[in-house]
């Protein structure tokens, strides 16, 4: 490390150059970087997606993954939709959607007469209409469809009754779509909650300097995805990702070697010498925190999903990055300004935080007590988590007053559900449609079932199969296995959103376990290397998975019981977690986590190597790095919190899980559980014998000797 800063140091002409030239590139091509992030989204080799894209491909690109938009009417007493009358204004109103939509498959009781599309009392009736999908849309998503509906259905009435717009396209533009702030004004507000932050901590000018290295290392990132997907597909999602958490991480590498390189100087260490010597110290520690952090979201490539593969090594880019700017540019940054910025230095670095040793010197005094207190805390979240559904979130969730709501309140109050807005698409080959619509609606939970003429095509035709329940509930996921039990296996597949779901979950979370395991042995082996120690990484990975436990805990609480979604967000219990959130959740957690903890450990190790013993190198180890942590811990909860910010519920759940996780890692892991084990384990902590020191190519850590750290 020595070496390559004072290498960079003694050429800081091209290294400054090659930053700001690449920087450039990355601003002049953000755009075009964003727009060739693709949407698709696929289950290869499961049923339920193989048979939404032949569907699609039947079926002129309608239906199969994208949710359908429902014109819903509820008659006035006396009337049903069985009226003569009545019939003939839904066949009309069928009509009017397709002069609307061109392309679109639509169906209801009007053309078919068939009382799947009628509650049981007669008087809710509804249209299915599966307009073609905006290529430029997630998951077959189609908002100017429902827009050029709403509009055609304006003032529309059967039997005197107004026509609602519901279905999921229609809720989310009730919510306000995608007219949130977007990723720049996301980043905006992170960066100036970040800047106050950063003021606090340095007193001084120096608190730009962590916030200016954020800017290459967003934008390179951004140049790096750019190059990713001319190769590869790279969801949209890494976008957000790049802007947040790269601001976050970025930040958060910078702040820790500046401050070390104050302390150097306070100690007396003069010129580059203190440069050096933080990238010894801080520099190397963050190597560390950008690998495992890399590693996390990497790991995703296990996962048998194009989607999330393409956020784990788009995704991975950004800590990558943000590294190799704390490692390169900020050394001449502050070889060149780092002193004349310091002003007005209202902070001391010559000694610890005194509160922070403190705090430090009670854990260790107390830390039997300070670990009960912190496993009681992870535990009680553990548990909430164990109970968490990953699934279709309760379409509720999205609705706000407005006539989608209406449509939507209409079909629960009729008895018809709102698992309709969903409906089971079953395509059926080589064998009687209206047979299979037959079975399909005998299963148990199912509103109806209907085989549409219009929607045959050869020897294959669409069966819709309308569930009462969403897929927030037992009910409504256990769904998807009934039906395919109900069809016969030889002519029928079942597809839809629901049967797509149904595979995601089974496909991810079949594999999830790989995923963490791959992670845990990856993440160990490094970590011994940093620390020479077998027992600190173990009991890392630990705390690590179980912190993330606890985040997706905060998720069931907050989100999937509705205990605080309502009162901050406005938004009622979602019932589940939408599936791919958790596993989000995790890959960003872990690796984000495992900075504090690198953090931290570094300089316990360091004072520790510098001869005191397990519980004084705890105290100082947390004395200096506490507020470092806290700090950085703030500036990624900024970050989250303003990603929140956004209209859609998705986004607010993955954000809040984030920003709870950041938070519960940084005071109740770091700040409590950290502090007391490692007292616990005393000279434990840093043996490493010679046969693991030989494989892992390091030092050996002396044998255990004496517990004089362990007694009270």
């Amino acid at each position: 490390m020595a070496t390559l800063t004072r290498w960079v140091l003694g050429h800081r002409k091209l290294v400054v150059g090659s930053w700001v030239a690449l920087t450039v590139i990355g601003i002049v091509t953000a755009g075009a970087a964003s727009k060739a992030m693709d949407q698709k989204f696929s289950v290869p080799g499961r049923e339920g997606w193989e048979t939404n894209q032949e569907i699609m491909r039947t079926f002129g690109g309608t239906g199969g993954d994208s949710a359908p938009l429902m014109p819903v009417v509820t008659l006035p007493e006396g009337r049903t939709a069985t009226d003569p009358a009545v019939r003939a204004e839904l066949g009309v109103l069928e009509t009017t959607v397709t002069k609307a939509l061109p392309g679109v498959r639509v169906a209801g009781y009007g053309s078919t007469g068939s009382r799947a599309f009628v509650s049981q009392d007669g008087r809710t009736a509804f249209l299915m209409a599966y307009p073609t999908p905006d290529p430029d849309q997630p998951f077959g998503n189609n908002p100017e469809a429902e827009k050029k509906l709403r509009a055609a259905l304006k003032g529309k009435t059967v039997g005197g009754a107004p026509v609602h717009l519901t279905g999921y396209d229609a809720l989310a533009a009730q919510t306000g779509g995608g007219e949130g702030p977007g990723v720049l004004i996301e980043a905006m507000v992170g960066g100036f909650g970040a800047l106050l932050v950063l003021a606090f901590v340095f007193g001084s000018f120096l608190a730009v300097v962590p916030l200016l290295m954020a800017i290459p290392a967003i934008m390179i990132s951004f140049l790096t995805v750019y190059g990713i997907t001319t190769f590869t597909d790279v969801s949209p999602i890494v976008q957000f990702l790049i802007a947040l958490i790269g601001l976050g991480v970025a930040i958060d590498y910078s702040l820790i070697v500046v401050v070390r390189w104050r302390e150097e100087l306070a100690h007396g260490t003069e010129g580059d010498g203190a440069i050096v010597r933080a990238m010894e110290t801080a520099g190397r520690a963050v190597v560390f925190s950008g690998t495992t952090v890399a590693i996390g979201l990497l790991a995703l490539i296990v996962l048998p999903l194009p989607f999330l593969r393409s956020v784990g090594y788009g995704g991975m880019v950004i800590p990558l990055i943000s590294v190799l700017v704390a490692l390169t540019l900020l050394p001449i940054v502050l070889h060149s300004w780092g002193q004349k910025l310091d002003w007005p230095h209202r902070r001391t670095d010559d000694h610890a935080s005194a509160s922070w040793t403190r705090w430090g010197a009670l854990v260790v005094r107390r830390r039997w007590i300070a670990a009960a207190t912190g496993l009681l805390v992870l535990a009680v979240l553990v548990t909430a988590a164990i109970q968490m559904k990953p699934g279709l979130a309760d379409v509720d969730t999205l609705a706000r007053p407005g006539d989608a709501k209406d449509g939507l309140v209409a079909l629960e109050q009729s008895g018809t559900g709102k698992g309709a807005l969903l409906p089971h698409e079953i395509l059926v080959t080589g064998s009687d449609p209206d047979a299979t619509a037959q079975a399909v609606a005998g299963v148990a939970g199912m509103h109806g079932a209907v085989a549409p003429e219009r929607w045959r095509m050869g020897d294959k035709a669409v069966v819709l199969g309308f569930p009462i329940e969403d897929g927030s509930t037992k009910a409504g996921r256990d769904q998807v296995g009934k039906v395919r039990d109900a069809v016969d296996r030889d002519t029928v597949k079942v597809g839809g959103q629901p049967a797509g779901n149904a595979d995601f979950i089974s496909a991810v979370y079949g594999n999830f376990p790989l995923m963490i395991a791959l992670i845990s042995i990856i993440t160990f082996v490094l970590l011994a290397r940093a620390f020479r120690s077998l027992l600190l990484p173990a009991k890392a990975v630990v705390l690590n998975v179980i912190s993330v436990g606890a985040a997706w805990g905060v998720l069931t609480i907050f989100w999937q019981n509705g205990h605080g979604s309502e009162l901050l967000f406005g938004i009622s219990a979602t019932g589940a977690i939408t599936a791919w959130i958790p596993l989000m959740v995790f890959a960003f957690l872990f690796g984000l986590s495992m900075d504090y903890e690198v953090f931290i450990l570094s300089r316990m190790r360091e004072e520790h190597d510098n001869g005191e013993t397990t519980n004084d190198a705890v105290i100082q180890g947390i004395g200096r790095t506490g507020r470092l942590v806290t700090s950085a811990a703030l500036i990624l909860f900024l970050a989250f919190t303003a990603m929140a910010s956004g209209p859609e519920t998705d986004v607010k759940v993955l954000a809040t899980g984030l920003a709870a996780g950041i938070l519960l890692d940084a005071t109740v892991v770091r700040g409590l559980l950290v502090p007391a084990v490692v007292s616990l384990f005393g000279d434990w902590n840093w043996y490493l014998p010679p046969w693991a020191a030989r494989l892992l190519r390091v030092e050996a850590s002396p044998s255990v000797g004496s517990a004089e750290d362990v007694a009270p």
